[in-house]
């Protein structure tokens, strides 16, 4: 019995135990069930969490970019960035789930349209935005499908730097697709629609319409698609690109016949490319060595430390020097007006044209094309494969000038115009190179670097001059030969947050170099005297032509008074200064603008602003030459006044 008992009492402490077990087994089930769905829940958050992200990010390095100009959108710019942000966001979901299908080789073409996609856009965006302190839209497209060749031209002079700004995203692109097949595991309707659905958005981004121009109120990724559709519809000519102006041939008013005044003197207009101020030895100083060649050559030159040009286009400034004439005046006026080169011929003169410009770039070649130059070589005589951008190396023009000058009788008129240090900066390796480190990148944090190399092609580009100018000056006609020289504009370094020129009014984009040296006995006592008095007085490029035309002895011909009623500058062998508000932009009817900016200046007085500001900006540049302190249009007194009545309203708005 007392086994019996035992086995019952056992078996009576056994049922607990199976059930104890059974339960515990239970609770372990429902406990990895629970797990399995905190998982999934967790996996699903991740999963919408993932698709976010290129919104997010694209968003968040936009806010860091310019944040503060974000801060200010109100109204329907903030409902257009919204819209952007939805598109953005609906736009690569789409293309990540469809990436992200477990099979089928729908799953392959949309992941590589999401890496391609997120490398150009973001990257692209990026770079741009390093150059030029705004981004990619369709505007630029459109202007830029006017001379593709220089632009790629201009993206493999950076490559280095153009691939270290798409590296980043292209990783993350991929890792990001690596992460949605992990997480995202599409239902398989949901994934085939996608496939389906992804693309179409992709090319729908081409063509949607965005807030593009002024504040640019969407995000870069959505600009940059734009952009692209820009493209493709210029290219399959469904764009109207009658706003789209580069220089005609041109056809000048007739000049009557002109008697040169006495004594008979020869100009020599020598005009550098994207040359600013601070880059050469404007002042005689023996311890100058950006532009060492000349600033030894010419010791007794008349320097001129305020010279400002009226843009930072070179097609405008041609138009602008040659003819005196302001840069706001109408398309068919800029075609029209004479030109240097007109009253020359008509008082007698031979004239020549030397330049080392491509005259293929944005059709410089109808522009000289009715010159009428006695002389004339350009940068594919000199070199048939010369570089769009830079043209032909300055030693072939140096050698060719040279030779040619014994051909060119008295009285004369002839321009040197350069070209080699437009971008990318020709530096012939072989050659001197002072100005150290220098480095080609544009990479933000290599800006000094990249300045030194500018800095020596302008040290090789003035090595090439003084070779030309001190023949000139050696030979007989040089003893009554006057060298004029200037820069059509100046090039910016990030001073504003902008590289090159076109997009600004600042002075590292038109503060320009400018002196005249003349032999002993050429100029007068007076008109010595009335150049040294205007050495730090503030000069403008539409002073250029009155004073090569007085230089000629033609100023105060009665046959230019009609035409002298639209040239706003005065002669600087002269007492007079240019104390009038004259306009200034780098929009005009003989080249449109990327990004629209302008303003007005009177003497050390300047307004101006730029596509995306939200107002005039108005510096003192004698006080603030740097401008980096507004003080507000009212500073300006009438210049906004001259501004409005000129070009109707703030850059940007303009219809296109």
């Amino acid at each position: 019995m007392q086994n019996v008992e035992l086995d019952s009492e056992a078996r009576g402490q056994g049922v607990p135990r199976v059930e104890a077990e059974s339960a515990d087994f239970s609770a372990l089930a429902e406990e990895r069930r629970s797990a399995r769905l905190r998982l999934v829940r967790a996996r699903k958050l991740a999963a919408f969490a993932l698709l976010a992200v290129p919104m997010v990010a694209v968003v968040a390095a936009d806010a860091l970019r310019r944040g503060d100009r974000l801060m200010e959108l109100h109204g329907v710019y903030r409902a257009t960035y919204a819209g952007a942000m939805l598109e953005s966001l609906v736009l690569w979901s789409l293309l990540l789930v469809a990436a992200s299908r477990r099979h089928g080789w729908g799953r392959w073409v949309a992941a590589v349209l999401f890496v391609v996609a997120a490398t150009f856009t973001f990257g692209g965006q990026q770079y741009f935005f390093q150059q030029y302190n705004a981004y990619l839209n369709v505007d630029v497209s459109l202007f830029a499908s006017n001379f593709m060749d220089s632009v790629v031209n201009q993206l493999f002079a950076d490559i280095g730097n153009y691939l270290r700004a798409k590296t980043p995203p292209f990783i993350v692109a991929i890792l990001l697709i690596a992460l949605g097949r992990r997480l995202i595991r599409p239902r398989r309707w949901v994934g085939r629609a996608a496939c389906v659905a992804a693309p179409l958005v992709l090319v729908a981004s081409f063509f949607i319409p965005t807030q593009h121009r002024h504040l640019q109120a969407s995000t870069p990724d959505v600009l940059y698609l734009q952009a692209v559709g820009g493209l493709i519809r210029t290219q399959l000519g469904f764009t109207d690109q009658s706003h789209q102006l580069r220089p005609r041939v041109r056809n000048s008013l007739p000049v009557a016949k002109l008697t040169p005044g006495k004594p008979d003197r020869n100009v020599v207009f020598v005009l550098l490319e994207s040359v600013r101020a601070d880059a050469t030895c404007i002042n005689p100083d023996e311890s100058c060595r950006r532009t060492e060649a000349t600033n030894q050559l010419f010791p007794g030159r008349f320097p001129f430390t305020q010279m400002r040009s009226m843009e930072s286009c070179t097609a405008i400034s041609l138009a602008v020097l040659w003819s005196g004439v302001g840069p706001q005046e109408s398309r068919d006026v800029l075609h029209t007006w004479p030109l240097l080169f007109d009253y020359a011929k008509a008082a007698g003169f031979h004239t020549a044209y030397w330049t080392s410009q491509n005259m293929m770039f944005g059709n410089a070649r109808l522009w000289v094309k009715n010159l009428g130059a006695d002389r004339f070589v350009s940068a594919t005589d000199l070199e048939p494969t010369a570089d769009l951008d830079m043209g032909a190396p300055e030693n072939y023009l140096a050698d060719y000038v040279v030779k040619d000058f014994q051909n060119l009788p008295e009285p004369f008129f002839a321009v040197v115009h350069l070209s080699n240090v437009h971008y990318p900066y020709y530096v012939n390796p072989k050659g001197p190179q002072p100005f150290q480190p220098a480095t080609t990148s544009k990479a933000p944090d290599k800006n000094g670097s990249f300045f030194n190399y500018y800095q020596n092609s302008v040290y090789q580009q003035d090595q090439h001059i003084a070779k030309i100018l001190k023949h000139i000056r050696e030979s007989d006609a040089g003893k009554r030969t006057i060298i004029v020289y200037t820069s059509d504009h100046g090039e910016a370094f990030r001073e504003h947050g902008q590289m090159g020129h076109t997009f600004s009014i600042f002075d590292e984009e038109i503060h320009v170099p400018a002196w005249i040296d003349a032999p002993p006995g050429v100029l007068n006592e007076e008109e010595e005297a009335n150049l040294r008095a205007k050495r730090d007085a503030y000069l403008f490029h539409v002073d250029m032509a009155p004073t090569m035309l007085d230089l000629m002895g033609l100023w105060d011909a009665p046959q230019l008074a009609k035409y002298k009623k639209k040239m706003l500058g005065h002669s600087m062998l002269r007492p007079e200064l240019t104390e009038t508000a004259l306009p200034m932009t780098n929009c005009a009817g003989v080249w449109s603008c990327a990004f629209e900016n302008w303003g007005y200046m009177r003497r050390n007085m300047k307004l101006e602003a730029r596509a995306w500001d939200t107002g005039w900006k108005c510096y003192d540049v004698e006080r603030d030459p740097f401008e980096t302190t507004d003080l507000g249009p009212a500073a300006c007194g009438d210049l906004l006044d001259h501004t409005l009545k000129t070009f109707g309203g703030l850059p940007g708005r303009t219809p296109k």
